[in-house]
């Protein structure tokens, strides 16, 4: 059955393509498997909640007829303005507008929000852009550049919010702006498309543009809010979609709701946020999940933009997905949101998730991992100016940069094939790690640390989990010993001026690219010989080598311009005074990369590299492979091209002077 939507017509139909709906909720409620639900061009300004659920081969598809041009979304106008003074005009909205939630005494807080000032999940809009919120009128009068925002003259333009009874109040400095001749929304619904139930799988979403919604703060062990997401099913399909100012996060593939362990932290206090984390994972499969039931979802050629936490985010059910070719930039550039839960895409347990062929740029963070990033594979990926601007402040609460961040996971965790040109290039308080064919100007960060904490004087270890391979069900837990890296194949460019010699490898911000802070750790013959013995095993001497470094393998790297080398390898290509140069320049509206690589590869070469070159990630005793447990030969570089037997370091199979990037 097709179904047919248009704002624009006359009157309400009945959902055929001669009297069509005129909301898509009505579509909504009555679709079942295999239907399809066209929208016409128009603005369409609900929160639409699908009610029954596809199935698998038989999705409930909805399709804007003209790619971006059904718009849905949380805002509505304000154009009810009124001058205050030179600077600031008001609005008065009455509270019964908003029915049950009024982001304007809603606030953004909750477990890993870290920021000293809280603000509304609403939010004024200005010719589509998010205004900054102010915690006084007299803040908003004067108007003043944020320090810390990543956009110093748009963070000028300043909203504050009041209540007068019943009625909400709305005060913004335009900057001389007149809202009668501009286009003001203010943030309403608190999603755009989204089902309230769990279980609403295999729905697909394709080619809408999905706007200015009123997002809550979205942390690990709660539920998780977005502009639009599966809210805990299987199966979605989000496609060709734009997806922007949210006021935390545009596509949430989490969490399932859990009334007793719901921003536990924050509610309640007496357990540690890790621990509560670790309830949170165990109670999942209470909650269904498993592999047959959530996760599988797929993200596809979506531009995800202007988020204040996230583009994208997830805990537990964004399992076994998908997120490729998607354009994902400037998010928590305002910096007025400080949390640990901030990132371009930002995923707990990313098992056996597939992160490629994103163009991901001007983000707090690229893409953060955190826990659990068993399986998963972040490939041929562009990633560049995921750091703050010169100048820019730190504002408190926020997160350091990077392009990529893995945290407390054991593995086995892909990074192949990525260009990453940002400051800090991979930040891995992690273990089980293969790092391969990436093209690198950043530093490492947080080797041998950022694990535990020392409470009470003494060392308190954050256990984590890993998985039976290829599934959900956990398999153990332990806390993270660092190392059990593979470090092949890689470009190391150090390019990027050193502000603070005092600085080491164990800091996030480490300012020397290449694989020199991996000398603290041993390699393989170093670490089993311990285990070698030809006596009976002595638990207690053991113990020592079991809460030891795991092992590093690092080889087939090439370093230029000063980055660091590792002292354990053997085969590599060095040279310290290269005058390299990396520059990415837009061209006919395309990303071109322009290099002078070519000339200080010459000849050397490294082995093709397989699955069985890896071994297994030690704690979860699982290979790097494909989801389906299929090994990978990296014979496929960063566009797709074919590597030969004669392979180069870095993620072109030919090294050009020039090429086309995204």
């Amino acid at each position: 059955m097709i179904y047919y939507v248009d704002a624009k017509a006359s009157r309400d139909g009945n959902g055929s393509q001669a009297m069509p709906f005129r909301r898509i909720q009505d579509a909504a409620d009555i679709a079942r498997a295999g239907d399809e639900v066209v929208v016409m061009p128009g603005e369409y300004r609900e929160h639409v909640i699908p009610r029954h659920a596809g199935e698998e081969g038989r999705p409930i598809v909805y399709r804007a007829s003209e790619k971006k041009a059904a718009i849905i979304t949380g805002s509505e106008v304000a154009d009810q303005w009124e001058r205050v003074n030179d600077r600031v005009y008001r609005t008065v909205i009455d509270n019964r507008v908003f029915g049950a939630y009024n982001p304007y005494t809603t606030y953004v807080c909750g477990d890993w929000y870290f920021a000293p000032t809280v603000r509304h999940t609403g939010c004024v809009v200005l010719n589509d852009r998010m205004m900054y919120e102010t915690v006084s009128l007299e803040e908003c009068e004067k108007g003043e550049a944020d320090p810390c925002a990543w956009n110093p003259e748009e963070s000028t333009y300043k909203w504050y919010t009041e209540q007068d009874g019943d009625k909400t109040v709305i005060y913004a400095n335009f900057q001389g702006k007149d809202p009668k001749k501009e286009h003001v929304e203010i943030l309403v619904r608190r999603n755009c498309f989204m089902p309230v139930e769990n279980g609403i799988g295999y729905i697909a979403v394709n080619g809408f543009v999905i706007r200015n919604a009123a997002t809550t703060w979205a942390p690990p062990a709660a539920y998780q809010d977005g502009m639009i997401g599966p809210h805990w099913s299987r199966g979605w399909l989000i496609e060709d979609c734009e997806v922007y100012n949210s006021r935390c996060c545009g596509i949430s593939l989490g969490k399932y709701r859990d009334p007793e362990n719901d921003m536990y932290f924050y509610t309640r206090h007496v357990k540690s946020p890790t621990q509560m984390e670790r309830d949170a994972v165990c109670r999942g499969q209470y909650h269904g999940w498993l592999k047959e039931k959530v996760g599988s979802h797929v993200i596809r050629r979506c531009e995800v933009h202007h988020c204040e936490q996230t583009g994208i985010v997830g805990r537990m059910g964004g399992v076994f997905s998908i997120i490729e070719d998607c354009d994902i930039h400037h998010v928590c550039n305002s910096q007025q949101l400080g949390g640990a839960e901030t990132a371009g895409i930002k995923l707990h347990a990313a098992i056996d998730v597939i992160i490629r062929r994103n163009h991901i740029h001007h983000c707090i963070m690229g893409v953060w991992c955190d826990w659990q990033a068993q399986g998963a594979r972040i490939s041929q990926n562009l990633m560049h100016d995921n750091h703050k601007p010169e100048g820019a402040g730190h504002a408190q609460g926020a997160m350091f940069n990077c392009d990529v961040f893995i945290e407390v996971g054991h593995g086995p965790t892909l990074i192949d094939n990525n260009v990453l040109l940002s400051k800090v290039s991979v930040v891995m308080p992690s273990e089980g790690l293969a790092i391969m064919h990436n093209l690198m100007l950043g530093s490492f960060g947080l080797i041998n640390s950022g694990v535990d904490s020392v409470v009470n004087g003494q060392r308190e270890p954050r256990y984590t989990p890993y998985h039976i391979r290829h599934r959900t069900e956990v398999a153990g837990f332990m806390t993270i010993l660092h190392g059990d890296d593979r470090v092949y194949n890689n470009i190391f460019v150090h390019a990027y001026p050193v502000t603070d010699k005092k600085r080491t490898p164990q800091n996030a911000d480490y300012e020397v690219a290449g694989t020199g802070c991996f000398d603290i750790f041993p390699t393989y013959e170093e670490w089993i010989s311990h285990f070698m013995m030809d006596q009976e095993p002595d638990m207690g001497a053991l113990a020592q080598y079991h809460f030891g470094h795991l092992p590093v393998w690092v080889d087939g790297n090439v370093y230029l311009g000063g980055a660091d080398v590792c002292k354990h390898e053997k085969n590599h290509l060095v040279n310290r005074r290269a005058k390299a140069s990396v520059a990415l320049e837009i061209k006919d509206g395309h990303y071109v990369l322009r290099s002078n690589l070519a000339k200080y590869l010459k000849d050397f070469t490294v082995p093709l590299m397989h699955t069985e070159n890896l071994g297994k990630a030690f704690e979860p005793e699982e290979c790097f492979e494909n989801p389906d447990g299929t090994p990978i030969t990296f014979d496929r570089d960063f566009l797709g091209a074919h590597r030969a037997l004669s392979v180069i370091p870095g993620p072109f199979a030919e090294m050009a002077d020039q090429v086309t990037v995204w």
